[in-house]
């Protein structure tokens, strides 16, 4: 469970690496965030409206392109309004983009991951990444 002092909450997907790394990094400062697997838990649209809104994001910058079906469901075209977004990320989870991460310094889409620390009030001098590339902070 989160801190109270601090309280965080992930919106992650295991499967992908960027989420993995945000995931560590906020792990790796001594935060016990709320881990939200939207793919089992699924969106709510007022979730999805709130966290938008709040990451100054419109719906289309939170539409996730690669590794969806996105389109396959013709929604990669601008004329498509937020309602049919809105019920195509209802009905695919995956088609939001990930991780979204919360904080009492905000809310933001954490691609690329380093920038998560934008979002926590301490950070370590260098993290390193999955893949092996190091993130310097300082």
């Amino acid at each position: 469970m989160s801190d109270p002092e601090f309280p965080i909450v992930i919106f992650h997907n295991p499967d992908c690496g960027t989420s993995r790394n945000v995931l560590e990094m906020i792990l790796s400062v001594g935060y016990a965030p709320d881990v939200v697997e939207y793919l089992k838990a699924g969106w709510t649209e007022d979730q999805i409206i709130d966290l938008a809104a709040r990451a100054g994001l419109s719906l289309r910058e939170l539409l996730r392109e690669k590794g969806t079906p996105a389109a396959d469901l013709g929604l990669l075209d601008d004329a498509v309004d937020d309602r049919r977004l809105i019920e195509a990320m209802l009905a695919h989870p995956i088609l939001v983009n990930r991780p979204i991460v919360v904080t009492p310094r905000g809310v933001g889409l954490c691609r690329p991951s380093e920038t998560v620390f934008d979002l926590l009030d301490r950070k370590p001098a260098t993290f390193t990444k999955e893949d092996g590339a190091v993130v310097r902070l300082e």
